[in-house]
Parts: C-alpha cells; sequence; structure tokens
C-alpha cells in the first residue's frame, strides 16, 4: 500500500484518517468500496465502479450526497498522480459517518471517502485453484453488494494461501459454483465460455461485466462437476485482470491462446 491517502477532499498520509467511532461503519462495518485497476496512470473502467458504488449506496441506505461521478473521478485522479502510480489499483470506500441501530448518535449525516493506492498482486506462474469451506450465502440481503463486511471472503482467501492455493473456488448455500474468494469466475466447457449468474451470489463484478461485453458468454447454474469437466478455468477482478487457472483440484489445464487472455494485455 502506498503512504498517501485520498481521505474527504484531501491527501494526506494513511495515518491520519480516521472515521468517527461511534459511527455506523466503525460499530456495524456499514459502508461499501470497489477496486479500481490503474492502468497507464488512470483508473481504468471508473464509471462502471462509480454505477456499482450508487446502486450498491441505495441498497445500504447509504448517503453519497456531495459525491458525482465527476468527483469520484477527479478524487482517483488525485491520489493515483500524489503516489505517482502508474500501473495498480486504487480502493475506494465510502464509510457511513451516522450512528444508528442500537447506539444512535447525532453527526454530519454524510459518507466519508476514503482511497487507497497500490502496486499489482505480482503474477503467479503456477495460479492453483483450491475449493473452499466457506459458502457464499445468495439469500442474504447483502448478496451482490461490496460492502465493508468482508471477513467472510478474507477468510476464505486467507484458508486459501494456508492449503497453498492461489485462490478457491467458493460454492453457494445450494451447492452451485458462485466465485473465487476475491473474484468472479469463469470456465471453458466443450468450447464454451460460461460464467455463474448473478443469483447465484457472485458479486457484479466490473471486470466481469467487461469480458461479458466483449466475448461470448453463457451465465450458467453449475454444481462442482461442471468445473471438474472444464477444459480451462480463469478469474477476474481489477486486482488480477483475467488470470488463467493452471491446476484445479491437482488437474492440470488449459486455455491460454483463449481470447479472453488478450482481453486485457498485462502492464
Amino acid at each position: 500500500m502506498n503512504e498517501n491517502v485520498y481521505f474527504e477532499g484531501l491527501i494526506c498520509p494513511a495515518g491520519e484518517a480516521s472515521i468517527p467511532a461511534v459511527s455506523a461503519a466503525a460499530l456495524y462495518g456499514k459502508g461499501i468500496f470497489t477496486t479500481v485497476a490503474v492502468r497507464h496512470g488512470a483508473p481504468w473502467l471508473w464509471e462502471k465502479h462509480w454505477q456499482r458504488l450508487e446502486g450498491d449506496a441505495l441498497k445500504l441506505d447509504l448517503d453519497l450526497r456531495g459525491h458525482t461521478a465527476m468527483s469520484f473521478y477527479g478524487a482517483l485522479q488525485q491520489i493515483v498522480k500524489a503516489n505517482a502510480l502508474s500501473n495498480g489499483r486504487a480502493r475506494a470506500t465510502f464509510f457511513d459517518r451516522r450512528g444508528g441501530g442500537q447506539w444512535p448518535f447525532k453527526i454530519v449525516p454524510h459518507s466519508s471517502l476514503l482511497i487507497t493506492t497500490a502496486d499489482n498482486h505480482p503474477p503467479t506462474a503456477d495460479f492453483i485453484l483450491g475449493l473452499s469451506a466457506y459458502r457464499v450465502n445468495h439469500r442474504s440481503p447483502l448478496t451482490g453488494v461490496k460492502s465493508c463486511c468482508y471477513l467472510e471472503n478474507l477468510w476464505a482467501k486467507q484458508d486459501a494461501k494456508t492449503n497453498d492455493w492461489a485462490e478457491a473456488v467458493r460454492l453457494n448455500t445450494d451447492g452451485e459454483v458462485a466465485s473465487g474468494c476475491m473474484s468472479n469466475i469463469f470456465w471453458l466447457r466443450n468450447g464454451e465460455l460460461h460464467t455463474p449468474p448473478l443469483i447465484s451470489g457472485c458479486l457484479p463484478g466490473t471486470t466481469r461485466a467487461f469480458v461479458m461485453e466483449n466475448i461470448e458468454c453463457i451465465e450458467s447454474a453449475a454444481r462442482l462437476e461442471k468445473l471438474d469437466e472444464a477444459e480451462a478455468i480463469y478469474l477476474t477482478s481489477a486486482g488480477i485482470g483475467v488470470t488463467r487457472v493452471t491446476s484445479y483440484r491437482g488437474r492440470k489445464l488449459g486455455g491460454a491462446d483463449h481470447p479472453i487472455m488478450k482481453l486485457i494485455p498485462r502492464v
């Protein structure tokens, strides 16, 4: 992570950014975030990220007054420039400063915007995919929302690392394929590209949307048997772009020459 952050309209050291301890963000994790890829010094697909943030804010009753698409873009540009970031990622988080719930407290009713930046994740030559024990509750009211309540994803990713996997497949509570721990998933079967539908509980990733806009893809509800029959598996996110899985549950996979691999060139 880079030293400087964008917070409340200013560039400052990361240690100086803070939110009220009695806010809904601090007490209940009420907030939303997105991670924007930075390519050649510019926020990539930032409009898609903003649209998702607006939608998630409505679902969580998060007040984004005072923030617009262009002010969001300007904030991204400021912190990317301040940290001299050419290629990497920027996490934008909106925290609900209001009190509420069981501990109401009168405070200025708006949301704080924090943007942090970092380099890209280093590429993994042998990208091993396992199966996570952490399931996605696709019937949760938070399904599809990228909220600050992210511990389950973090635990799932840490568990994958413990098993020496780069990532892991997460099933939903019905046993259907949903996603990776922190990524969307695609697979190639009989020459056709598939990905789980949003009702599976997967997040509506911006990279996922970009892939589906540019390559023919079928949204398919699938159980593990479908992945076991896949010729290739790919994971997508702002942090890893499009990454090909080289090994899944001990089985070597192909797919290096599929068009999806040329869609987002590494920088």
